[in-house]
């Protein structure tokens, strides 16, 4: 009876220990015991540089909108209304040669280049080829919504969208559903295209401490991968009460085993 009794207890320890514990579910705990309110040095993110593929928004106004109005591919009063496939295709795509075909004047090169650097660039070329002071230019570049993709155990995996200049590792999984119950949120993984290759780096979004990251803040293009917990491929139950109903399960299971086998 006794050996019984250690058996029941054994299993029922084994699969209370394959619960999720709740400290794996919050973000941004303070894990150095000090529950004061404090500030995180946010390190501040390296402006974004172009590379092929990247869709740019660019718009010329001045004084006279006719003086303008051979630069542009679409109306620009339609431009804040349109959609992201109209975006897509009436935007600038970084070629395979790292440069825009843009009306009137031609090929510009733009990779490596920061939005703000593209913007002067142009600027300057339209003062100095089409332009004076006079005409008041005023140029804007954008991209053409921040995109990224997100993979793993998130409630919407793909390729999102976001139309704003900054996000953060935390704002990106909100948008794609936030992150499973099953999802491993102390290793996510972060895969990055730059100009010197791939980098990956896994960041744990259960310490405050990782605001610090420069993998906090996102770049476009930036992959997310979301990696399952193992009690995934346990199937022992996630919550108390999954285990509870897995623990009656077996013992039914057990029980009429043995009276099958007794009789």
């Amino acid at each position: 009876m006794s050996k019984s009794i250690l058996y029941l207890l054994l299993i029922v320890s084994v699969l209370f220990s394959s619960c999720i514990p709740t400290q794996d579910l919050i973000y941004l705990q303070k894990k150095d015991g000090n529950e004061t309110q404090s500030t995180v040095a946010v390190v501040e993110s390296k402006p974004y540089r172009l590379q092929i593929n990247d869709v740019l928004s660019i718009t010329i106004k001045a004084n006279d909108p006719k003086l303008v109005s051979i630069f542009s591919t679409s109306n620009q009063s339609e431009i804040g209304n349109k959609s992201e496939s109209g975006l897509y295709f009436d935007g600038f795509t970084v070629d395979d040669h790292g440069a825009i075909r843009f009306p009137v004047l031609g090929e510009i090169n733009v990779i490596g280049f920061t939005l703000e650097e593209v913007r002067i660039k142009i600027e300057k070329q339209l003062l100095s080829e089409y332009f004076n002071e006079a005409a008041n230019i005023f140029v804007t570049v954008k991209l053409a919504g921040f995109r990224y993709t997100i993979n793993g155990e998130v409630g919407s995996t793909g390729t999102k969208t976001l139309f704003q200049e900054h996000v953060n590792v935390m704002e990106a999984i909100a948008n794609a559903g936030d992150i499973t119950i099953t999802g491993n949120r102390k290793s996510v993984t972060i895969i990055r295209q730059s100009s010197t290759g791939v980098q990956m780096q896994d960041i744990d979004l259960t310490d405050s401490n990782v605001m610090k990251s420069p993998y906090y803040h996102l770049q476009p293009n930036d992959y997310i991968y979301v990696k399952p917990l193992k009690q995934k491929t346990w199937g022992t139950g996630k919550t108390g009460i999954e285990s509870l109903g897995t623990i009656i399960t077996l013992l039914s299971l057990a029980t009429t085993t043995f009276l099958l086998l007794k009789k």
